[in-house]
């Protein structure tokens, strides 16, 4: 594996690849990486011939108040666990070669950025479709890689690729859980064990509210306040949304006919942590779905 901290640099070898007729695979992470991101680079893995990889904890997409400074940081164990995922190139950019002295362009998905996340999170999406624009435009890949844990990010980027007729894939790769169903996130080792037991709530919501959706429960507001009242009943969870929305357009739904993205957000002590469940009914009830 490759390690280069330069735009000039990466593209060269990025350009080297493509003149020998390599797919490009692209998995864009802020770091500290676990199980989830090496699922990503591992389907990057399996379907191109180059994977490049990104670490840049991105400041833009953090407020006065977030923890931009203390957010995890180790790029040698993240170097160790790219290179075990099989990627070649990891770019690991600075701040100022992201954004040198001057910059003043940004990007901003409308309509979907200041609802769910970015309702609490103001100008959040508009630095993530900034950086990720700006990411798919230095390495062309033919393929990019996102996590479903991030659905509202998912969304908003295929959104932002769709309208501005960027030549990249994305794909969707599922959560990836702890065995009590915890989604893996670098958030996670914020939290002490008594918090770490409690977080599981989130998923227990998204449980919950699908076992409905199975009994027959077709409102969004009963839906909506059933992952509420199971997160609520963990005292250390302090929730911050529960929504059951359209997966395309985010919109809560009054009723809940063909598709649904269940989707929850709450602090656990200082970790602000996300899930969700995307499901698709039929005759036979609900079945999970990747976006």
């Amino acid at each position: 594996m490759e390690t280069v901290g330069a735009i000039a640099d990466l593209r060269r070898l990025v350009a080297a690849a493509r003149r020998q007729g390599a797919t490009v695979g692209f998995v864009p992470t802020m770091g500290y990486l676990h199980a989830g991101h090496q699922a990503l680079m591992r389907q990057a893995r399996s379907e191109c011939a180059l994977v490049v990889a990104s670490i840049f904890v991105n400041p833009l997409q953090f407020g006065p108040q977030e923890d931009f400074a203390a957010y995890p940081r180790d790029l040698e164990r993240d170097s160790r666990l790219a290179a075990a995922a099989g990627v070649d190139i990891l770019f690991t950019p600075s701040a100022a070669e992201m954004y040198p002295q001057g910059f003043s362009t940004f990007v901003t998905v409308e309509g979907l950025s200041g609802i769910l996340c970015g309702a609490f999170r103001p100008g959040h999406f508009r630095g993530v479709a900034t950086v990720v624009a700006k990411l798919l435009n230095i390495v062309h890949p033919d393929r990019a890689y996102f996590g479903q844990k991030d659905a509202q990010q998912l969304v908003i980027i295929r959104r932002l690729v769709r309208d501005l007729n960027i030549a990249t894939e994305v794909v969707a790769v599922p959560t990836v859980r702890e065995p009590d169903g915890l989604a893996l996130s670098s958030r996670n080792v914020y939290l002490q064990p008594d918090e770490r037991q409690a977080a599981t709530a989130l998923f227990r919501s998204l449980l919950a509210a699908e076992a409905a959706i199975t009994a027959g429960e077709r409102s969004g507001d009963n839906l909506t306040a059933l992952m509420l009242r199971v997160m609520r009943s963990e005292p250390l969870v302090r929730p911050q949304y529960a929504a059951a929305v359209d997966p395309d357009t985010l919109q809560p739904l009054p009723s809940v006919r063909e598709r649904v993205l269940l989707a929850v957000a709450a602090y656990v002590g200082r970790a602000r942590l996300i899930d969700n469940l995307a499901l698709a009914l039929g005759p036979e009830g609900p079945r999970r779905i990747t976006l």
